[in-house]
């Protein structure tokens, strides 16, 4: 199986970093052709996780992506939502014919408000059961230093998604199966929403207490928006069946490393972005200055206009990630919006 990945910022390294250490040759989209020449030469990506190095006769990198998708039978997309079109804009329906896709976004498309599969359906004509999604809880950070941490594999078909696993486990890689395709990744995105107020929380200087009773909150808000969406797996503590006999785990809800893991590390973790892109934003940063102070992207602040639109309809309660929205969005004050939050939690 010929692996492709599109993208070169931490999670398509960390994702490159996983495949190269299991011995697959992957080919690899890179944009900018300096980086793309130190990786050759240097063997580390020189603006992302330069501490992950590679053995460059696995590596097959070009700036061309028809060329990338051409000669790989699995992608793996790995770029912020907001550049996946951009990113795969020269490519046509007959590109991808025969692929599987694996998205690595934990986004949806500012514009479109649409989760990478649709947008891949609508314009490339690729059916859900060649889509599948890779999630966390799993910082590119601590994959670099090969701490043990988990990867969700979520497809609609089980044995599929099991197959996809196989190939990114490692001694310092753990994988877990899910078929919720649509529930894991809006979790996804809502976390990093939620992450982006945590850290506003600690740019105003709230203690711990707060934090836990907030993230509590983010965690209840959270799985009412995926219930009214038709998410699966979100009542704790009830499971479909009985344990695997293989595995001896349980069959996932909403307990699960990939909903409630994932929202607790972006929160806390000092390696997320989107925490701490809120910080700056708590401390008194607009967005544009702490973007530009960052140079990455947060997924949470194009996230949280994306969810407010998508809840017209869902009509979620949802005043953490709506607080959270008008503070990037309408310009209100943090100190203000924090305020509104400490009276609607419980």
């Amino acid at each position: 199986m010929r692996f492709g990945i599109i993208g070169s910022g931490s999670w398509a390294t960390a994702l490159a970093k996983i495949l190269t250490d299991k011995k697959h040759s992957i080919h690899w989209w890179i944009r900018n052709t300096d980086s793309i020449e130190h990786l050759q030469k240097r063997r580390h990506n020189p603006h992302y996780l330069s501490s992950a190095y590679f053995d460059v006769s696995l590596l097959t990198i070009s700036p061309d992506v028809k060329e990338v998708v051409r000669n790989s039978d699995v992608l793996v997309i790995a770029v912020p939502s907001a550049f996946a079109e951009e990113s795969l804009a020269s490519l046509n329906p007959e590109d991808w014919q025969g692929k599987k896709i694996i998205s690595a976004i934990k986004g949806l498309l500012p514009g479109k408000d649409i989760l990478l599969n649709y947008y891949l359906q609508q314009q490339f004509n690729i059916p859900l059961e060649n889509y599948f999604a890779v999630l966390g809880p799993c910082h590119a950070e601590e994959v670099a230093a090969e701490k043990l941490s988990y990867l969700t594999f979520s497809g609609i078909d089980i044995t599929a998604a099991s197959e996809m696993a196989s190939h990114f486990t490692t001694d310092y890689i753990s994988t877990v199966i899910n078929h919720d395709i649509l529930g894991v990744q809006y979790a996804a995105v809502l976390k990093n929403i939620y992450a982006v107020g945590a850290g506003m929380a600690h740019g105003l200087d709230y203690g711990d207490n707060f934090l836990s009773v907030y993230i509590a909150n983010a965690a209840d808000e959270m799985a009412g928006f995926l219930k009214k969406f038709g998410a699966e797996h979100i009542t704790v503590g009830e499971h479909d069946d009985e344990e695997d006999p293989l595995t001896h785990r349980k069959t996932p809800n909403y307990a699960a490393s990939v909903y409630l893991g994932d929202l607790l590390v972006t929160c806390y973790s000092l390696y997320s972005r989107n925490r701490t892109f809120g910080n700056m934003i708590g401390k008194g940063y607009s967005v544009k200055s702490a973007q530009l102070e960052m140079n990455m992207v947060a997924e949470g602040y194009n996230a949280s206009k994306c969810i407010y639109n998508i809840n017209k309809s869902v009509d979620a309660a949802m005043p953490l990630a709506e607080t959270v929205y008008k503070i990037l969005w309408e310009n209100v004050n943090p100190s203000e919006g924090f305020k509104r939050i400490e009276g609607v939690m419980v």
